[in-house]
């Protein structure tokens, strides 16, 4: 079976962020993206919020469209200053990613308080976020992705 791909462009995520943004009622003093998938809504979070305490861990998962057995889990930021921590990613989908993630953290951090948000999720991820906005219903080709690719292949 072919996987459906959903084209989600930068506007539709510009608005859609908004959205997400406004529905999160806590309030954080860091931003943690997910890289790369988090990377963006991180940036754009921290500038919505004014929050300067951004973040990056990084997370392999997949390879293009393929899953990896295990996700590893790497450059562990500096949260020492930090007590409230929101920790951002594209899409909830197998979940494992953000799992892993959030494990790492608290296992780092105890004594953080830590709260998740995606801008997709999929119901049967084992790992569902605190904050979400929209059911994938397929493969999204986030513009990150595929802006770039455009250009490159205009040649």
């Amino acid at each position: 079976m072919v996987m459906k791909r959903i084209e989600y462009d930068f506007d539709t995520f510009a608005k859609d962020l908004h959205e997400l943004a406004d529905s999160i009622e806590e309030k954080f003093d860091a931003v943690v993206a997910v890289a790369r998938g988090g990377m963006t809504m991180a940036h754009m979070l921290g500038e919505y919020w004014n929050i300067r305490n951004v973040f990056v861990i990084n997370a392999i998962g997949y390879e293009d469209t393929r899953k990896l057995p295990e996700t590893k889990v790497f450059n562990i930021p500096d949260l020492s200053g930090c007590k409230r921590i929101l920790v951002v990613d594209d899409i909830a989908d197998s979940g494992e990613t953000l799992a892993a993630v959030m494990k790492r953290l608290q296992n780092e951090y105890p004594e953080k308080y830590f709260k998740t948000a995606t801008m997709f999720f999929k119901p049967e991820a084992k790992f569902q976020p605190d904050y979400t906005l929209k059911r994938a219903d397929g493969w999204i080709d986030f513009f990150w992705n595929e802006e770039l690719k455009r250009y490159n292949n205009s040649e």
